[in-house]
């Protein structure tokens, strides 16, 4: 019997970790299938549209149903503040991001997603919001976790290197669905499209920042996930009828292109939310956001192993500098938050976090 209890307190011990696993399978699946989509010929613009209709639907009853006594009134001023937020964030995010990836990689995208938390400090010094206290060696590891994120990010952009020899063996793909690599791609389409996922990163870390003043203003978290969401679609939906006049890109198909869909809007939105919101309640924002460079490993492995994609010595560089750098920035907010912050401060930390899980690139 003891026996018995033991082991389920140590699955039980485990099941942060084994969520956190399956969250970062599911944001590679993410990158992959968006490539994929977008390599078929989806516009880019329309296949946005349909991801946040199909997020908008998978967030309401649950805004509805978990949030319907919470007393959170919404003024005209905040209701035009959080339509200008997501704008600024998702939307201009979002279209990038999915422009950008048919110009590189699903495994460029992946390892960019590691620059989000430099960004969103350098930003947020910007606008005075954070500090840089270089008499401490957290701050220090701060802006050096910063700097070397950004550099690793852009390693991986421009170097390329000699190709990985143990990926020598792979034929060149000459038709159907490849990631789009060096190869593929002119040189120049890569720099506009690695040019444009940086700028995607950076609105998604405005995004990140302007959380914080709403989410005061109108504290019901999934209601307010809901709306962004609901209003990124409308707004995307404008974007689309204007950059895509053709009717027939807006058809859709049981194919790939509609499980894309669903996948990014459904199972990401969805399900990963409220798996990353409940380890994080378990373990803390830190724990989960260590994680994030396995979803690079996993989408580098399977884009190598399922369309070819070849890696070079360069990508690998960027990519060690990349994840470097995360963790630098990781350690330095880790023990500032450790020596400065309250517990109603933290808590409330742990709620604007929250707010990164529900869209991730």
């Amino acid at each position: 019997m003891k026996g018995l209890v033991g082991y389920v307190m140590a699955m039980e011990n485990h099941r942060p970790y084994v969520a956190m696993l399956f969250i970062q399978f599911v944001y590679a699946g993410m990158a992959l299938f968006s490539k994929a989509a977008i390599a078929k010929g989806m516009n880019p613009y329309v296949f946005v549209v349909y991801r946040q209709a199909c997020a908008s639907l998978a967030l309401a009853p649950f805004a509805f149903f978990l949030e319907r006594k919470k007393d959170a009134p919404l003024s005209y001023s905040t209701l035009c503040k959080i339509f200008l937020v997501s704008l600024c964030g998702l939307t201009l995010s979002l279209n990038l991001y999915y422009v950008a990836i048919g110009f590189t990689s699903a495994t460029f995208a992946a390892a960019t997603t590691n620059t989000i938390p430099a960004i969103t400090f350098i930003m947020a010094v910007f606008i005075g919001m954070e500090s840089i206290p270089m008499k401490h060696f957290h701050g220090i590891a701060k802006v050096l976790g910063s700097v070397v994120g950004v550099s690793g990010a852009m390693v991986f952009a421009f170097v390329k290197g000699p190709a990985l020899k143990f990926m020598g063996w792979y034929p060149e793909i000459k038709k159907g669905i490849s990631d789009s690599s060096v190869e593929q791609n002119s040189k120049g389409e890569w720099i506009k499209g690695s040019l444009m996922m940086l700028a995607a990163n950076t609105a998604w870390s405005l995004w990140l920042i302007l959380q914080g003043p709403i989410i005061k203003q109108y504290p019901a978290k999934l209601r307010l996930t809901t709306l962004q969401c609901f209003f990124s679609c409308i707004q995307s939906v404008v974007l689309a009828a204007v950059v895509e006049r053709n009717p027939s890109s807006w058809k859709l198909a049981w194919d790939l292109n509609l499980l894309s869909i669903a996948y990014c809007g459904i199972v990401v939105t969805g399900i990963t939310y409220w798996l990353q919101v409940w380890t994080i309640e378990k373990k803390g924002p830190v724990f989960t956001s260590m994680f994030t460079p396995l979803a690079l490993i996993i989408t580098a492995v399977f884009s190598a192993f399922l369309w070819k994609e070849t890696l070079y010595w360069g990508s690998v560089g960027g990519a060690v500098l990349l994840v470097v750098g995360l963790y630098c920035v990781l350690w330095g907010k880790n023990r500032e938050d450790g020596k400065s912050v309250t517990n109603e401060q933290r808590q409330e930390s742990k709620e604007e976090i929250v707010l990164e899980c529900i869209t991730h690139h």
